[in-house]
């Protein structure tokens, strides 16, 4: 596969993206009936943004032969495979995930071995299988993309570590994010992500309140880009808590806080009972009842760590709410909870002012600030 030209890559990698599409319902529903969590209907979404989006951000990008020259010809650039990617597939995001990483990998000339989440390895194969058919239609090799069938840490791990893996991609929780990283293979990972969202004195507060509760309850919170507390500033404090209230937002009680606490986390890590369900689905689950309309389960926070458990990444409708007093004390409070399980991932302002949303872009540990 290394010797093809652009052109023949091109072919292949138009073709995938295509199946994923058109395979997108099934595929979703599959994941969704295999690991329990998220809503098909938003796996529905995430399936084409892994393929059909990703495909077009990439399309035109050249990954064969010289790619680009400069200095007036002192420096060109040449595009060289890596060789056999090992890509680790987590169970929150088993199919689109899977889908994304085969495109990435072959349009840079890359075979590509998967190591699927035990919970999910049956999706994860199936969306593999619909590309590597797709892939071998339009000309590439045989058992280009493969996926492990029978995955167990210790499979996975002499995956990682095996002679013939030249890259891993590892997306998981942060313990498997750091064992790829110490194979001595070459690694690029993401773990947990904890994304706190400010919301400042001069934003559109309810369109805020809107964007972050859809945001969290996006298949029921499996991203690790999904909101996991929301920060407000004082004076629009009461009216933020009223939004919410009206956006399908249900307040815990100190009593029902402390059920909460305890269902979230097992053995001092995130339950995986509770993740990818649905709010009123965790509140039976934590002893407690709410309204069947209730979107979103929010407790009031006032400190970051383990002593306050809600703080943490929860991949599940449960936000955290925290009242600060300016932006500052946001922007603080923004970054020990980055500090607390998100560093380098992800962060939110909402904000009508400038000069604030420049100072958090440039004081924040995270690389993607929206």
């Amino acid at each position: 596969f290394k010797h093809f030209s652009q052109e023949q890559v091109d072919k292949i990698t138009k073709a995938m993206p295509d199946a994923g599409y058109d395979q997108a319902e099934r595929l979703a529903k599959l994941a969704n009936k295999e690991t329990g969590f998220g809503k098909w209907q938003d796996k529905v979404i995430k399936n084409p943004f892994g393929t059909r989006n990703v495909y077009e951000s990439i399309k035109n990008l050249k990954t064969v032969g010289v790619v680009d020259v400069k200095e007036n010809g002192k420096i060109v650039k040449i595009a060289e495979p890596m060789g056999v990617v090992a890509a680790l597939v987590p169970s929150t995001n088993p199919t689109s995930t899977a889908m994304f990483k085969a495109l990435i990998s072959l349009k840079a000339r890359n075979g590509i071995v998967a190591s699927p989440h035990p919970k999910a390895k049956d999706c994860t194969y199936e969306s593999l299988k619909v590309l590597s058919d797709a892939a071998e239609k339009a000309g590439a090799p045989a058992g280009l993309i493969q996926s492990m069938t029978n995955p167990t840490l210790e499979g996975t791990d002499a995956l990682m570590r095996d002679k013939n893996i030249d890259v891993i991609l590892a997306t998981g929780s942060t313990p498997m994010v750091k064992a790829a990283y110490s194979t001595g293979t070459p690694a690029l990972g993401v773990g947990s992500g904890n994304v706190p969202a400010f919301i400042e004195r001069t934003a559109n507060y309810k369109k805020a309140v809107a964007d972050i509760i859809y945001g969290t309850t996006f298949d029921n919170g499996t991203l690790c880009s999904s909101e996991q507390s929301m920060i407000v500033d004082a004076p629009i404090s009461k009216q933020v808590v009223e939004e919410a209230k009206s956006q399908g937002a249900y307040f815990v009680c100190d009593e029902e806080k402390k059920k909460l606490e305890a269902a979230v986390t097992k053995s001092g890590r995130i339950n995986p009972d509770i993740v990818g369900k649905s709010a009123v689905w965790i509140a039976n689950y934590a002893g407690f009842k709410v309204p069947d309309s209730t979107r979103v389960l929010m407790a009031k926070c006032s400190t970051v760590g383990k002593e306050e458990i809600l703080s943490m990444e929860k991949l599940s409708p449960i936000l955290a709410y925290y009242e600060v007093n300016g932006w500052m004390e946001g922007c603080h409070r923004c970054i020990e909870l980055l500090e607390f399980g998100g560093i380098g991932h992800s962060m939110v302002i909402h904000s009508g002012d400038k000069e604030i949303i420049m100072k958090f872009a440039l004081e924040k540990p995270a690389f993607r600030i929206l």
